[in-house]
């Protein structure tokens, strides 16, 4: 089978990391492999919310044996995710700086929400085609997802910080399983689901579908005991937890379905689970097929296609902000036109991304006014801080960090990109964007006719060539294209103007 046909997705989870291949065949994603690891990262934080070298290693030897399987593929063909244990947390780049380097591809940590749209995206490609209204739930490691959803468009989406590592570790330390512990953990998951109630109420889903995880432990081990096949129900929920409670501990626990793997977990899994039955009304629970890996896959391809959530996000955010449309496409066509000239031909660094930089870069353009609805002064800074601070559906944190430094850069002192100014793709992009505000400054179209745009990387250098007639035409353009040079002085990049 060639490599170039097939797509993986990894989900770096609080317990599992899993490695998913799949095909497109005739329009639905084929599994090929499919790959599960055991590795805990979400009992690895400490009380400072540090991974511990133990957790970190654990991760990394995982990510090692995914490596190898996935060498020979493609940036395109490979979305690695990571999600609540690395959102938490704080020493996560020491993880990461080391985890890409292994795996051989990068891995975005992904906000909550984010997290919860892949999951339905999994779940409802798996699912029959059906007009029904569907609540689907995820309990993970550290952190639940619900979703409400029709078809394939998910219409609510939330992440809530409890699990079933985190429950088991807080709530049943000692491996022991009584019914004041299940009772002490069932009210504190309530305690953080609580307002689940109101956007996941009973009269807005007419299916309840939980994806992978807890809900799937828990119906293998409901199955295996002559339950209905793939659900979870309340009388099943209070069964299991009246088995567990008889057995005290997972050594003498004997169900079968019951996978090593989740002995540990299963109690605060349990709790967790009840606690939802209990709050949005759940009588019967269906485990669901898809889950985030499947989700992954699913946006990965729609990517590399003509639909990328992305970007209709983007357009949503600068509505709402009351960005000038005609002045964010004016810019971002200039934007673009001085970028092509600003990256050589030649640059083998460059193969096979030109396109996605394009991409960020008109984004970049289209919301790098929103901080005006705040206020004029310093919009730059307030575009940033809505982009670092808000969820995008289908950005990573790390995107929409990037995303904000293009916007807090695009005008003013370069010093506070001190960072950023080290990676020389950045550089090229954020001086597109600052040249084509410039040159777009009268809020018209502008005349590029007299210009030529030339840049060495590997120097560290870029100039603009002006010629003398349209020096002339254009004054104001001119001496701000002048001015440009001494906000470069105080980096390690020289950007020079040159009249003809």
């Amino acid at each position: 089978m060639q490599t170039r046909s097939l797509y993986a997705a990894i989900d770096l989870g609080s317990n599992s990391f899993r490695l998913e291949i799949g095909q497109m065949d005739l329009g639905q994603l084929r599994r090929v492999e499919y790959i599960k690891e055991t590795v805990r990262q979400g009992n690895g934080l400490d009380a400072d919310r540090n991974l511990t070298l133990e957790a970190m290693e654990r991760g990394w030897e995982c990510l090692a044996r995914f490596g190898e399987r996935i060498a020979g593929f493609k940036a395109s063909q490979v979305r690695a995710v990571a999600t609540q244990t690395l959102r938490e947390a704080r020493n996560r780049d020491v993880f990461l700086a080391k985890a890409k380097q292994i795996l051989g591809f990068p891995i975005e940590v992904i906000a909550g929400r984010e997290e919860a749209r892949l999951i339905y995206l999994g779940v409802s490609h798996l699912l029959p085609q059906s007009a029904e209204r569907r609540l689907v739930v995820d309990i993970g490691g550290r952190s639940t997802e619900m979703i409400l959803g029709q078809h394939e468009t998910a219409s609510t989406l939330e992440s809530y910080r409890v699990g079933s590592v985190a429950w088991s570790m807080k709530y049943f330390p000692d491996g022991l399983w009584t019914a004041s512990a299940f009772k002490a953990a069932e009210i504190g998951a309530k305690a953080v689901l609580d307002e689940a109630q109101i956007l996941f109420s009973k009269d807005q889903w007419d299916r309840c579908y939980g994806s992978s995880g807890t809900v799937g432990a828990v119906a293998d081990i409901l199955s295996a005991a002559d339950w209905p096949e793939g659900q979870v129900t309340r009388d099943g929920l209070a069964w299991l937890k009246e088995r567990l409670i008889k057995a005290q501990k997972m050594d003498n626990l004997r169900l079968e379905g019951v996978k090593e793997d989740r002995r540990p977990v299963i109690g605060g899994g349990l709790a967790v689970l009840q606690a939802v039955f209990d709050l949005l009304q759940i009588n019967e629970m269906h485990a669901a097929q898809g889950a985030l890996r499947h989700g992954a896959l699913y946006d990965l391809i729609d990517r590399e296609g003509t639909h990328d959530v992305r970007s209709s996000m983007v357009d949503s955010l600068a509505q709402r902000f009351g960005v000038d449309k005609l002045q964010a496409d004016r810019v971002s066509k200039t934007a673009q036109m001085v970028l092509t000239s600003l990256l050589a031909k030649t640059d083998t660094e460059m193969d096979g991304n030109r396109l996605r930089l394009f991409k960020k870069l008109h984004w970049a353009c289209q919301v790098h006014e929103v901080g005006m609805r705040i206020a004029h002064s310093d919009y730059h800074k307030h575009g940033a801080y809505i982009l670092d601070n808000t969820d995008l559906t289908g950005f990573t944190l790390d995107e929409l960090h990037r995303l904000s430094q293009l916007v807090l850069g695009h005008r003013g002192k370069l010093r506070k990109l001190e960072s950023e100014l080290e990676d020389s793709t950045f550089v090229r992009q954020l001086m597109a964007l600052r040249l084509a505000v410039i040159l777009c400054h009268a809020r018209r179209d502008p005349d590029l006719s007299g210009l030529q745009f030339e840049c060495n990387a590997a120097r560290q250098t870029a100039q603009v060539n002006i010629s003398a007639e349209w020096a002339e035409l254009w004054p104001q353009s001119a001496h701000l294209l002048r001015e440009e040079k001494s906000a470069w002085q105080k980096t390690d990049w020289a950007f020079g103007v040159q009249l003809d």
